[in-house]
């Protein structure tokens, strides 16, 4: 019988090791789309920076994993902060970005020593040089710049509209001359460079190519209105994956190189030069080399659906709750089975929205059936909850035949365990 193997190890196994739900990883995935995007993201002409977003799924294990293939680190938290810490990472590769950054996750990456800050608007300017200058602790900082660019993606990951919560509008140069001069001015926060982000689940090169330019048309007007030349850019990341067969993803490699060959380009035309450019895949990271295993249990008709209700649900994957999220799955142990019908794919959590797979075609399903959902290993763990107190599931790493558990499952005692007895 044909089973399905995520790292070689059969779904099955891994179901019966583990129990399920389970996020389970393809390590051998994760470590060459790292390799394909370092190779790739390369030029002779400046450095180069492959940064790993890690909000889309975050563990010691990933970070250690990732840090060997040379990425460097994107933080949004003290949380994420503190476990790339612990992974041990090279601190200088550390971008901390963010909108709201306390003071006390300030002080905390200052006192780290960290290499680098996202600075979102003029009031945090004001509190990391504030902050730097009493810690005497250097730091570079990029400025994020909303660049207006639309791209193709669902309005909630959509982070480049002209009233996005993020960055400074590229047309307020009110604010972005302050961050300039607020820096220059002061001993240890020092304005490095620029950074941008337009988006989530991007599948086309056009997007990323018009932020790219636009981007570096804003460092021509920097360089002719400032004297500033040779600085870094980021162009953030975004890259999208495939989630169901209408997909169409440009590979992070080849996504990787384009960027360099058209950045290279567009410096050559707008007279201008970088010093280092910066990409932050996550999902494009992670995403494909993850899955999660349920188990069936029960099923019945309601109306004109067939509905299939598992073990998990939106408490471990609420992307097609907050988004309309599609995923592909499986019946991992029937893969030799034609598909008979059509079924609603439903978790055990209470709320009508608990939808993991609106429509999918399977073959005949039973209780007790294994469900493998293909593409979860970005924003699944890092957005799961506790909702009717279940329980987070596992994490499991699995190459060349063999698993190994990163992260236990959550238990009982482990949800009630902040709570204070009267």
């Amino acid at each position: 019988m044909e089973v399905l193997q995520i790292g070689g190890v059969s779904c099955r196994e891994l179901a019966d090791r583990f129990g399920t739900p389970l996020y389970a990883y393809d390590e051998s995935k994760i470590i060459q789309q790292a390799k394909d995007a370092v190779a790739n993201f390369a030029s002779d002409r400046f450095d180069t920076d492959v940064v790993y977003a890690s909000k889309a799924f975050s563990s010691k294990a990933l970070f250690r994993l990732l840090a060997a293939e040379g990425t460097g680190f994107d933080v949004v938290s003290g949380g994420e902060l503190y476990g790339a810490l612990k992974a041990g990472v090279d601190k200088e590769k550390i971008y901390f970005h963010g909108n709201n950054k306390s003071d006390e996750e300030i002080c905390m990456a200052l006192d780290a020593g960290i290499g680098y800050f996202v600075v979102d608007n003029i009031m945090e300017c004001d509190r990391l040089v504030k902050l730097s200058e009493e810690k005497q602790r250097p730091v570079k900082a990029l400025l994020r710049i909303n660049p207006g660019i639309s791209a193709h993606t669902h309005e909630y990951i959509m982070t480049s509209k002209p009233d996005s919560k993020f960055g400074i509008y590229i047309e307020n140069r009110e604010h972005i001359d302050y961050v300039i001069d607020k820096m220059a001015a002061g001993r240890y926060a020092k304005l490095a460079g620029f950074h941008s982000h337009i988006g989530s689940q991007i599948v086309e090169a056009e997007s990323f190519e018009k932020a790219l330019g636009t981007m570096i048309g804003f460092l021509a007007d920097v360089k002719a209105a400032r004297g500033l030349d040779g600085l870094e850019l980021s162009i953030g990341g975004g890259f999208g994956i495939k989630y169901v067969d209408s997909d169409h993803p440009v590979p992070l490699g080849e996504m990787c190189a384009n960027l360099v060959h058209y950045a290279e380009k567009a410096l050559d035309e707008k007279g201008v030069t970088i010093s280092k450019l910066i990409t932050e895949p996550g999902r494009a990271m992670v995403g494909e080399a993850g899955y999660t295993i349920y188990t069936i249990g029960d099923m019945k008709k309601s109306g004109d659906k067939n509905y299939i209700f598992v073990d998990g649900g939106m408490s471990d994957n609420i992307r097609h709750a907050l988004y309309d999220a599609e995923y592909t799955a499986v019946l991992p142990e029937k893969l030799s089975q034609k598909p008979e019908k059509t079924y609603c794919v439903a978790g055990k959590n209470c709320e009508s929205g608990d939808i993991l797979i609106a429509q999918i075609d399977l073959p005949e399903a039973e209780p007790g059936d294994l469900l493998t959902v293909y593409s979860t290993g970005a924003y699944g763990y890092s957005m799961a909850s506790n909702y009717n107190r279940l329980g987070r599931p596992p994490v499991v790493f699995a190459k060349d035949g063999e698993a190994r558990l990163i992260i236990r499952r959550e238990t009982y005692e482990d949800q009630f365990r902040l709570e204070v007895e009267d």
